[in-house]
């Protein structure tokens, strides 16, 4: 029996390998299945709403400032 990997052989070697990768799958599958669904129609409706594009930029001015002197 091999204790070490340092000292494993090729077989050890693929068990280890075949052992992450089957938890590997596994742990991906999980977070699949645990994901949430959508709560209602509406954010499936907000999803294909039209597109707006926006207008031309606009500067905002002000000359209300108070002079203290």
């Amino acid at each position: 029996m091999n204790y070490t990997l340092m000292t494993a052989d090729r077989a050890t070697h693929l068990k280890v390998v075949i052992v992450s990768l089957m938890a590997s799958i596994a742990i991906v599958v999980g977070v699949m299945a645990a994901r949430p669904g959508l709560p209602d129609m509406s954010t499936q409706l907000e999803a294909r709403a039209p597109v707006l594009k926006a207008g031309k930029p606009a500067t905002w001015t002000s000359s209300e400032k108070v002079t203290i002197r």
